[in-house]
């Protein structure tokens, strides 16, 4: 014991001989800052036909759009104020910055889409009751079809236990499904080169999330079937999966309408692509 007070005595003198000012009456003053918290968060928009919103976790706001548009200030003057909050919010299809996560403590939330635009402005109309579990990453999706009535959309939430694969020549994969006037499906992937099909995984029910599925790296078509069945329901080709990275293959859409493979109109059903990691394509 005595040699470790000793060795703080020492440590001190030194701090005070290095002091531009007297160390005996100075008040120390702690400035450690706490942690960033583990948890992560993202928000899709899958729900069809529903207005552009910004996403909440209870009422501290997640996602928005900045407009670059000036601000003219009462003198006027060259502008300055730029980046206020834009009506547009994130539209169908869209998923925060481009898939990337948010920081968010741990604890109770309701998550939330709320309407962007000037009419109806904040009105929740997608909300999820969940529990962020510290350490632990997730996807908030709003999904189905929206109820022009009622003014709601639905809305689920998913865990993404994402690990890096150890073997950089593999890639991690699996379906998401948020079509909510579809079947159960399985996700498969056609090799471009070997013509091999694999399933990703087994079957995915509304508002399921499959099991992460390492499969090699390398260029897939891709489509689900409903058990059973002999035809494709959703199909997507020439995706790119790299080695090392993991995937998140979304159904979305309604399925009435005819599909589209390049995800280009707002209701058809397609395959949706996003990278379960910050900064990965």
């Amino acid at each position: 014991m005595t040699g470790i007070m000793n060795r703080h005595r020492f440590v001190a003198a030194l701090l005070c001989a290095g002091a531009l000012s007297a160390c005996g009456e100075a008040a120390i003053t702690n400035i450690t800052e706490p942690p960033l918290a583990d948890s992560r968060v993202r928000f899709f928009h899958f729900g069809v036909n529903a207005p552009s919103v910004n996403f909440y976790a209870n009422d501290t706001k997640m996602t928005a759009i900045a407009t670059t548009a000036c601000s003219t200030p009462p003198i006027p003057e060259p502008c300055t104020i730029t980046g206020s909050e834009s009506t547009t919010g994130l539209a169908y299809s869209a998923v925060s910055a481009g898939g990337a996560y948010s920081v968010i403590p741990p604890g109770q939330y309701a998550l939330t889409g709320r309407i962007a635009a000037t009419t109806d402005k904040d009105l929740p109309i997608a909300t999820v009751a969940t529990t962020i579990e510290d350490g632990k990453f997730y996807s908030y999706y709003m999904s189905g079809i929206y109820n022009t009535t009622s003014k709601t959309s639905d809305a689920f939430v998913v865990e993404d236990p994402v690990v890096l694969p150890a073997d950089f020549s593999v890639a991690i994969v699996r379906l998401v499904h948020a079509i909510s006037n579809a079947n159960p499906m399985t996700l498969y992937a056609r090799d471009t080169v070997t013509t091999t099909e694999l399933a990703i995984g087994g079957q995915v029910t509304y508002k399921g999330a499959g099991t992460f599925t390492a499969i090699p790296a390398g260029v897939y078509d891709l489509s689900t079937r409903y058990a059973g069945a002999a035809t494709n329901a959703l199909t997507r080709p020439a995706v790119t999966f790299a080695g090392g990275r993991v995937y998140t293959i979304s159904a979305r859409g309604d399925i009435t309408v005819a599909p589209s493979t390049a995800c280009a109109a707002a209701n058809r059903t397609c395959l949706d692509f996003t990278a379960n990691f910050l900064g990965l394509p």
